[in-house]
């Protein structure tokens, strides 16, 4: 796996921090580096805390550093993130277009995210490979640092791939052809008791209701349910 670092330069807002945190920790990441946060124990700060909400290891493991320089030491890979294209500085573009062209074989790579009031230097951005802009609605493209994390976050990892989608329920048994069978039976049974199907003259309704029953897919748990609407209904004939 590659080395995937995420840099936050002069963080001025605690909580900023911790929802960084968390964003990288959903997704899978755990590298997170301050260059010269306004609180030097930052990831102390009770707003980290509480905003990392269960990301406290990536929160603790954070390192702290005077300077872009350590913060990029052993990456090869550079993104800045900023809103605004610099004169003379790298292109610009959209994460995911970038991503697409590098996933194939992964730099150790490093998203580095300005402050909250200035976004990023001039000098931070020319010294990057690109610079990353998330596209926004033309008229307002103002992103908390929390939520750009968290974008940039995702796309990167879902060019490495992604992570499956867990159910949260388990997949659900069908009913078999018999039971199926069973419950039309006791449908027409219960059709007739109720005079809404004449014996005598039953027409298409139970093939067609077979045929609903069929691009249903009922479950066996549905299959009862349907059955015990049928008992209530001839009960309530008696």
């Amino acid at each position: 796996m590659p080395l995937t670092r995420f840099v936050l330069v002069e963080t001025s807002h605690a909580g900023n921090v911790g929802a960084a945190a968390r964003a990288l920790k959903v997704m899978g990441f755990d590298d997170l580096v301050l260059v010269s946060p306004r609180w030097p124990n930052v990831t102390k700060k009770q707003e980290a805390i509480a905003l990392a909400s269960g990301a406290l290891d990536v929160l603790e493991h954070a390192r702290v550093v005077s300077t872009i320089a350590e913060a990029l030491d052993g990456i090869t890979h550079v993104c800045a993130t900023a809103m605004t294209p610099r004169d003379f500085g790298p292109p610009a573009i959209a994460p995911r277009v970038h991503f697409e062209s590098i996933a194939n074989a992964p730099p150790e790579i490093a998203f580095v995210f300005g402050s909250e009031r200035f976004g990023m230097s001039n000098d931070d951005v020319y010294r990057s490979h690109v610079c990353l802009s998330i596209p926004t609605a033309p008229g307002y493209g103002s992103l908390n640092l929390g939520q750009a994390v968290q974008l940039i976050a995702y796309e990167w990892r879902q060019a490495l791939g992604g992570f499956a989608v867990t159910p949260r329920t388990a997949e659900p048994t069908l009913a078999d052809a018999r039971a199926v069978q069973g419950l039309l039976d006791h449908w027409q049974q219960t059709l007739v008791e109720i005079g809404f199907l004449d014996p005598a003259a039953p027409k298409k309704l139970m093939p067609r209701l077979n045929q609903l029953a069929n691009r249903a897919q009922l479950t066996a748990e549905e299959v009862h349910i349907l059955r015990g609407i049928a008992r209530a209904i001839t009960a309530s004939k008696e």
